[in-house]
């Protein structure tokens, strides 16, 4: 896996895969979840209502991954996962992790050989920053994806912290 830290925004990665921080109704929200959706037109909406009327009439579980159609995106799918809302009296970690993991495993049976992630949970879900880079990044190491992975990361600021929490990984 090559994984590269950028800034950047997420709706116009030319991969195969772009990964929705969505909300558990797919219907679109806020933030990336109403960024990709409105970017990448009413193709995206229109399955994700088939889905909430088939497969997740109560809305897609935190931690779990579907695709679609990427619309008129640059890329082929999206896939959406919801992460948890961050909680500091509650390990929500690991279903963190299971956004990253399960995407990155649905894009594999896809065939995609490109992927691109905003930083799940850290708007308004308030995952803290730090934390969230470091879920993500060992996710990464977890699962081995067979292509290009990339963090696309709002700011600058917000590069450079993935990229110094990177590096103190080893």
């Amino acid at each position: 896996m090559r994984l590269t830290l950028l800034r950047g925004d997420i709706t116009q990665q030319r991969v195969d895969a772009i990964v929705n921080a969505a909300n558990s109704t797919l219907l679109g929200g806020g933030g990336v979840d109403g960024a990709i959706h409105h970017r990448g037109g009413p193709a995206i909406l229109a399955e994700c209502r088939a889905l909430r009327e088939t497969t997740y009439p109560k809305g897609l579980p935190a931690g779990r991954a579907v695709a679609t159609t990427a619309g008129d995106l640059p890329a082929r799918w999206v896939i959406h996962t919801v992460g948890p809302v961050y909680r500091a009296d509650e390990n929500r970690a690991p279903t963190l992790r299971a956004c990253y993991v399960n995407s990155l495993r649905l894009a594999a049976e896809l065939g995609a050989e490109s992927i691109a992630f905003p930083l799940i949970s850290s708007g308004a879900f308030a995952w803290p920053v730090d934390d969230a880079i470091a879920q993500a990044l060992a996710a990464f190491e977890e699962e081995r994806f067979p292509g290009v992975v990339l963090l696309v990361l709002f700011d600058e600021q917000t590069r450079r912290r993935a990229e110094r929490i990177r590096q103190a990984r080893g």
